[in-house]
């Protein structure tokens, strides 16, 4: 499979109803939401996870994943490749000593990136940092996201929930019987939310992006929420999705000049405050791209 030899920027359009997209543990798990405009948040870190999930959904295999331990992963690639990491390496460009015991030296950090690299989808796509441990160095990924900020200002509403149970003995004691257990949720009524990515075709050869993988990607963005749902999320729907295709892998048009071709409007006769996509237009604006290529409008 050749890696990516093309410079891609893209604009993701998703949207919630009646849940919480993105909850900040620092607040409570309140919806995030920027306290200077109201705009709502998204981090890229959550848009990944979700990337993430599908992609293993799909067959791939992962190093960020629940309950990992990434030491060992990079352990097992060491492995795989029949390097003792205890033994003095053979190798003159490795150094007559570790510098760490267990830790890989010189041109063992290129061979463990490298089967990294080849073995975890998120790696080659996202980057890592794999020198926690044994040492296979860091990656600089070839994708990455900007935060999701709403194109409207969003409202956090706060609702009480009942549980019609207790966990412990004490507790049902303290309440005589009654047993109920208070909490809260929090929810946005309704959110639409714009975030920026951007892929490099010079990081991607050297992690070993490929066409494949980035076909893969898209179709992430366009089904993550799909297989991620939760009563908590609400309704999160993709809605719109549009890939710039340059060139060339240096490109041929600043990212900030194409993401200013895609606008939101609201529509004529939508009143009050949004509550369904329905209620927003996006335009783009195909005109004078030059050598770059609108290949994907999906909304």
């Amino acid at each position: 499979m050749s890696a990516v030899d093309k410079r891609y920027d893209f604009v993701l359009f998703f949207d919630v109803q009646d849940g919480n997209p993105n909850g900040d543990p620092d607040a409570g798990n309140l919806p995030r939401i920027d306290a200077e405009t109201g705009m709502g948040l998204v981090t890229d870190v959550c848009l990944k996870r979700k990337v993430r999930n599908f992609a293993q959904l799909s067959g791939q295999d992962i190093f960020i994943k629940e309950k990992a331990i990434l030491n060992n992963k990079i352990d097992e690639a060491y492995e795989a490749l029949n390097i003792d990491l205890e033994a003095v390496p053979d190798n003159p460009e490795d150094g007559k000593k570790r510098n760490k015991k267990g830790s890989a030296q010189g041109g063992e950090v290129e061979k463990g990136r490298s089967k990294m690299c080849a073995t975890y989808y998120d790696i080659r796509t996202f980057g890592a940092v794999m020198s926690t441990g044994a040492n296979a160095g860091q990656v600089r990924g070839p994708i990455q996201l900007t935060f999701a900020r709403s194109v409207e200002p969003v409202v956090a509403l706060e609702h009480s929930i009942t549980r019609m149970a207790v966990a412990t003995e004490a507790e049902a004691e303290k309440q005589s019987g009654d047993n109920r257990t208070m909490g809260r949720k929090y929810t946005v009524p309704y959110g639409l939310y714009r975030a920026h990515g951007f892929v490099s075709a010079n990081l991607a050869g050297q992690t070993g992006f490929s066409e494949e993988d980035l076909d893969l990607f898209w179709n992430a963005l366009l089904n993550m929420f799909e297989h991620d749902r939760s009563a908590a999320r609400g309704l999160m729907s993709t809605r719109c999705l549009f890939v710039f295709e340059h060139s060339s892998a240096l490109g041929n048009a600043p990212a900030s000049q194409l993401f200013e071709r895609i606008t939101v409007k609201r529509k004529d006769g939508s009143d009050g405050p949004a509550r369904s996509f329905k209620d927003y237009e996006v335009l783009v604006d195909e005109s004078n791209l030059g050598e770059v290529k609108l290949i994907r409008k999906m909304c």
